[in-house]
C-alpha cells in the first residue's frame, strides 16, 4: 500500500518492470464548450502508436463512466467498474501508476476511481506522457497482454459528495467551502455545458491550471496551500470540488490532498447535473 500521490518519470523509469505495478494510460482531451457535441474523447490512436512500455490504455470516456447517465460523465457503478479493472489486469495489491496528456486531469481521476471503490494503491505519473516524452524515454507500440485482474469495487461514500448535500452547502445550511474549478468564462456564466449558465451559489472559483507549475506538474505543497489560503480555503472546514462532469473535479481534489487537506470530497454530478435542473439557484 502506498501513502504517495504522485511519483515522477525517474521513478518510473526505474520501477516500471515491476510485475507488481500496472501502468495505464489514460489520455484524452474535452473540446470547449462551445464547440459543437461531442466534447470528450480518448486518445487511443495516440496510445496505438506509442505508449509507455507495460502500460495498459483506459478509456476515460466510456469505460469508467455510468452509461446511464444523461450528463455523463458520473463515474461508473461498481459492478461496471469492477469488470473494466479486472480487464486491465488490476488487482487489490496492484500499484496502479496513472498518466495522460492533460497535465494530469485524467490520471487523476482515475486516481479518485480507484480510492472511491477502495483501492488506494494507486499514484498519478507527475508531468505524465508530456515529462515522459520530453525526457527521451523508452516508447513501444506493443500493446502488453494481461491477465485478468481480481479487482473488487468497495464504495466508500465519503469520497462524493451528492446534489442534496451540495444544496444544503450553496444554502449556507451546511459549513463547507464549494470550489468550481471550471474556466472563469463557464463560472461567470459566458459559457456553459449545461442549459444554464453561471455557478452555484457560494461557490469560488479556482481554475484547475492554478495547481499546476509551468511544466504542467502539481505544485508543490506548500506552494498548494498558499493558493487556498488566498481563496480563503482551509482545512478547518469541508471541501466540497465540482467541475463540469467530476473529472476537473478530481484533479482538485488531488490538489487538495496534496496540500495536505483532508476533509474534501468530489461532487460528481457537478455543473452538468446542478445546471440542468431548473429547481436548484444558481449565480453568475
Amino acid at each position: 500500500m502506498t501513502t504517495q500521490l504522485l511519483v515522477n518519470t525517474d521513478w518510473l523509469a526505474a520501477n516500471r518492470t515491476d510485475p507488481k505495478i500496472r501502468i495505464v494510460d489514460i489520455r484524452g482531451h474535452v473540446a470547449p464548450p462551445t464547440d459543437p457535441l461531442p466534447h470528450y474523447f480518448n486518445h487511443v490512436a495516440d496510445y496505438a502508436h506509442s505508449h509507455i512500455p507495460g502500460a495498459v490504455f483506459i478509456d476515460w470516456v466510456h469505460e469508467i463512466t455510468d452509461p446511464d447517465d444523461v450528463h455523463h460523465a458520473k463515474i461508473a457503478p461498481p459492478e461496471r467498474y469492477q469488470e473494466a479493472m479486472r480487464r486491465h489486469g488490476i488487482d487489490d495489491d496492484t500499484l496502479v501508476v496513472a498518466y495522460d496528456d492533460a497535465q494530469g486531469m485524467f490520471a487523476a481521476r482515475l486516481w479518485f476511481a480507484l480510492n472511491y471503490y477502495g483501492h488506494e494503491n494507486v499514484v498519478v505519473l507527475d508531468g505524465g506522457w508530456t515529462q515522459w516524452v520530453l525526457e527521451n524515454r523508452p516508447l513501444t507500440a506493443e500493446v502488453p497482454v494481461v491477465e485478468v485482474g481480481r479487482f473488487v469495487a468497495r464504495p466508500r461514500a465519503h469520497w462524493l459528495a451528492f446534489m442534496d448535500e451540495v444544496a444544503q452547502i450553496a444554502a449556507r445550511k451546511q459549513a463547507a467551502k464549494l470550489i468550481d474549478v471550471r474556466t472563469l468564462a463557464e463560472f461567470n456564466g459566458a459559457a456553459s455545458r449545461a442549459k444554464r449558465k453561471g455557478h452555484i451559489p457560494g461557490a469560488i472559483n479556482l481554475v484547475r491550471t492554478r495547481f499546476n507549475t509551468p511544466q504542467g506538474t502539481l505544485l508543490p505543497p506548500e506552494q498548494l496551500r498558499e493558493v487556498f489560503a488566498q481563496a480563503g480555503i482551509s482545512d478547518s472546514e469541508e471541501s466540497v470540488v465540482y467541475c463540469n462532469g467530476g473529472v476537473s473535479a478530481s484533479y482538485g481534489l488531488l490538489a487538495l490532498r496534496r496540500a495536505g487537506f483532508g476533509n474534501t470530497r468530489v461532487y460528481d454530478g457537478s455543473w452538468k447535473e446542478w445546471g440542468n435542473d431548473d429547481d436548484v439557484e444558481i449565480e453568475n
